[in-house]
């Protein structure tokens, strides 16, 4: 693939010089030549003469090219660049990974200079999903380097975001079998090939360890429990009872399988777990009206902000959910809120959460706050999006 030279405009030659991965159509002053998906991109400024990066081309999308280096000294974009970038990615991860641990973020797009796609470990499968067309004529360079260079990696699946389906080579391929990994000593399975996002979410391994460290003898509420994260590391942590609630009917399968994979650890087994199928709002009204209480509740509910104009709806939900989960809980029991919507702010969410709970007639005290894990960085602000906030109820 030949070169495409582009001249920049001052504004985002200048985002560009700071890191800024993508390039609008609209501000892109000149090019050398028409160019087509994946092609190489060579960023210069509006004289042409000072060289900015380099990336990939993508003629039909608004972010006309993504670059993935803006250091002189790599390779050209290629084989080799992708070598030394993901090298760079694995050198961020392989210390910090825990023990018992074989599943984690390979590559989190952006922040690890692969603007368009991320990669993910499940034992001995890597995951790549795909997002920007840019990168559909590296695909099958891309999977040749997560065997080569990433540790304990056999096979790969190979995964496209919904609007890149309509290529013809965008076609999934790989493992269409569960897989069973190892997250924190705990077994869990995945479908990588059909499963949501690459199979599960790992970006929230972190937090499911901090509430195994509180669950001891305690009762659990895992509201949006999916297929039973939190559940499990509850039961780990030697909760006397969970009760999983999820309107995914195959989600709860799947956090029931989860629970009957680990059956030779003690305090899973002992664990007594339920699952209540349904709508969360309704199910919480109800376990209120039972007067039911627990120690910790925990929200980790879907993104209600696809888009800046879904907020405000998004923060009225958060509130309602807020005011519900509190008076679940026994006083001095602990609130565990979270939300993966990167258009919702932290300060902005978790004031709404505390106003939600003082209305409601129980306050809290915010005593933690977490966002990205060591291997979901967001050193790209727009890829910020994960935030939880651990409190005490009053």
């Amino acid at each position: 693939m030949a070169n495409i030279a582009i001249r920049l405009n001052q504004k985002a030659a200048l985002a560009v010089r700071k890191g800024h991965p993508w390039v609008f159509s609209d501000s892109i002053l000149k090019l050398s030549r028409v160019g087509s998906h994946g092609d190489t991109a060579i960023a210069f400024d509006q004289s042409g003469k000072h060289w900015l990066g380099a990336g990939l081309y993508d003629p039909e999308s608004p972010v006309r090219v993504r670059i993935l280096t803006i250091r002189r000294n790599d390779p050209p974009v290629g084989k080799e660049l992708f070598r030394t970038l993901l090298k760079r990615a694995l050198e961020r991860r392989l210390e910090n990974v825990p023990p018992e641990t074989n599943a984690w973020r390979i590559i989190n797009g952006e922040s690890d200079s692969f603007s368009g796609l991320v990669a993910d470990k499940y034992a001995d499968h890597a995951v790549l999903k795909i997002y920007s067309a840019a990168w559909i004529p590296h695909v099958a360079v891309l999977r040749e380097l997560l065997t080569e260079e990433v540790p304990g990696v056999t096979e790969t699946v190979l995964r496209f975001s919904r609007e890149l389906r309509k290529y013809p080579a965008c076609v999934e391929e790989g493992n269409s079998e569960p897989v069973t990994f190892l997250e924190n000593g705990i077994r869990f399975q995945a479908d990588l090939l059909h499963g949501q996002k690459t199979g599960f979410f790992l970006d929230q391994r972190d937090n499911r360890a901090e509430v195994k460290t509180l669950s001891k003898g305690k009762k659990v509420l895992n509201v949006f429990s999916f297929s039973g994260g939190f559940s499990l590391s509850a039961a780990k942590g030697g909760a006397s009872k969970v009760v999983s609630v999820d309107a995914d009917g195959h989600a709860l399968e799947a956090c029931d399988l989860h629970f009957k994979m680990n059956e030779d650890c003690p305090e899973i087994s002992s664990c007594a777990h339920s699952e209540l199928k349904g709508d969360a709002f309704e199910l919480m009204r109800g376990l209120i009206e039972k007067k039911e209480k627990f120690d910790i509740v925990i929200v980790d509910p879907p993104s209600f902000a696809k888009s800046k104009a879904e907020v405000p709806t998004a923060l009225n939900t958060y509130s309602r959910l807020a005011a519900l989960a509190v008076k679940l809980c026994v006083p001095g029991g602990t609130l565990v809120f979270a939300s993966c919507s990167s258009r919702v702010y932290a300060d902005e969410l978790f004031e709404r959460v505390k106003s939600a709970a003082s209305a409601a007639g129980r306050p809290i005290r915010e005593w933690k706050r977490t966002a990205h894990a060591f291997d979901h960085p967001a050193l790209f602000a727009e890829s910020s999006y994960l935030k939880c906030m651990y409190a005490e109820v009053r």
